[in-house]
């Protein structure tokens, strides 16, 4: 029988313990930590813009030829794509579970970089964008203005020039994205009469910006090889880039030859915009920004918002160590935190582990008047328990909501289990028998229903195994036999 093996052997079952709950408790601190178990599989979007199209232009002239190219990448399910009607297109490739999301990133990437001939100039400009796409949205963070000092555009720019680059550097954020303020843009309005009546066309107009509004280098004098008795070297510094409005109004659109031009004031009105406002974010009616963190698969959403939220105390909450923090007007709180229901999760999993134990006590000590006996089912709970963790590390699982009310079953499993054993050893000695042979007759009469137990605990939770890590290849592979 396979459990005289270690009633024979109590030094060899007391090692195994010892190892099993050193292996738990180290790897308890590297399991992941999420609200729920990863099981969407892994997706790539790409991402672009055509200004100025319409969603039936955008899926003719861009989405056509990259979904072309990219349809049949290796270890692709399925792919889903939409066309706006402010020009933006979103493609998002689905890999099947288990794919190795840097590879399926660069093979699409690869597959792209085929069409893009193909697409309108406009499109190549702004440029294409291939990333890994997570779903997971650990926290939300509102930035907003009560007094109403600024309004989302300003906010927007403000996060994105000094709190996203800080935000995205930290370790387990997978993706910071800033919902419902726009980039600043200068927006130059066309008057069609006035253009009419100078004989100028909107290609005009595009034309002179493109042509007047570059980065040039301009050289230098007194470069060699120079005249002899050239003494200096000078570089030529020229405005390059123009930055507000006057500038841009100053534009020359056209020479008439006898001194007089026409600018572009005087046939458009240029103002200093929202590069788009498509979207708008408001928090209990006060227009704001929101910073979207997204968790990096397989990070620990614990650490994450502690990290996130140091990070903001220290950039915002305060002006020490070379911070400004926030301007006056602007504040920031935290909407949306997946890991308060975590949080709240393992709290109750400590709760139902002292409740365990203390029922436990209570119950042996009462109807066994033996501290001795009460002692060996208090120790069967923490050696099962860390255990766990060991095993589930193995099986590339987290710490979630479900594997957090798997391990609270278990405690009442596991406490009922020891308590029958040891009771029926208890009974078996008052009869006579000596402690050893007491063991291994309640072992014989009790380890069928322990194993029935065990396996029907398993029969419900074995499943919930399939839902990432080692399994997920598996799955790949056996996936019609599943």
């Amino acid at each position: 029988m396979f459990s005289r093996f270690f009633i024979d052997r109590p030094i060899f079952a007391t090692v195994i313990a010892i190892i099993t709950v050193m292996a738990g408790g180290v790897l308890v601190f590297v399991l992941p930590v999420a609200q729920f178990p990863d099981v969407a599989p892994p997706t790539v979007e790409v991402s672009g813009a055509y200004p100025g199209a319409s969603a039936s232009v955008v899926a003719e002239t861009v989405a056509t030829p990259i979904e072309q190219e990219v349809n049949g990448v290796e270890g692709m399910i399925y792919m889903e794509s939409k066309s706006a009607s402010d020009g933006s297109y979103a493609l998002t490739v689905t890999f099947e579970p288990g794919t190795d999301l840097d590879i399926a990133t660069v093979l699409v990437q690869n597959r792209v970089a085929i069409a893009e001939p193909t697409l309108p100039e406009e499109v190549t400009r702004q440029g294409l964008t291939t990333k890994k796409k997570s779903t997971s949205i650990t926290m939300v963070i509102m930035l907003t203005s009560p007094d109403g000092r600024y309004n989302s555009v300003y906010m927007g720019n403000y996060a994105t020039l000094n709190l996203r680059d800080e935000l995205s550097r930290i370790e387990g954020v997978g993706e910071c994205t800033i919902f419902g303020g726009a980039e600043y843009s200068m927006r130059v309005w066309l008057n069609p009469e006035k253009l009419k009546a100078r004989n100028l066309t909107t290609q005009d107009v595009v034309n002179t910006i493109r042509e007047q509004n570059v980065q040039v280098a301009a050289g230098q004098i007194g470069q060699p090889p120079a005249p002899s008795g050239q003494s200096f070297q000078f570089t030529v510094n020229t405005l390059g880039r123009l930055e507000d409005v006057e500038q841009f109004e100053n534009m020359i659109l056209k020479s008439e030859g006898d001194g007089r031009f026409t600018r572009l004031r005087d046939v458009a009105r240029v103002e200093l915009g929202a590069e788009d406002y498509n979207m708008i974010c408001k928090d209990t009616g006060e227009t704001g920004v929101g910073i979207l963190i997204y968790q990096l698969p397989g990070s620990n959403a614990l650490d994450v918002v502690a990290n996130v939220r140091a990070k903001m105390d220290q950039l915002c909450g305060n002006k020490e160590n070379g911070f400004k923090g926030l301007p006056t007007g602007m504040e920031y709180g935290y909407k949306v935190d997946s890991t308060e229901f975590v949080n709240a999760s393992i709290r109750e999993v400590y709760i139902t582990l002292l409740q365990a134990i203390a029922l436990v006590v209570v119950t042996i000590f009462v109807f066994l008047q033996d501290w001795r006996s009460t002692l060996i089912p208090v120790i069967t709970i923490p050696v099962s328990l860390i255990g766990t963790f060991a095993v589930m590390a193995a099986f590339g699982s987290s710490i979630n909501m479900i594997t957090l009310f798997g391990l609270v079953l278990a405690i009442g499993i596991v406490v009922d289990d020891a308590i029958v054993v040891v009771e029926n050893c208890s009974r078996l000695i008052e009869e006579g028998k000596s402690p050893r042979d007491a063991a291994v007759e309640a072992m014989k009469e009790v380890s069928g229903p322990i194993v029935a137990t065990t396996l029907v605990l398993l029969a419900v939770f074995v499943p919930t195994a399939m839902l990432g890590g080692i399994t997920g290849t598996l799955y790949r592979q056996f996936s019609l036999t599943i």
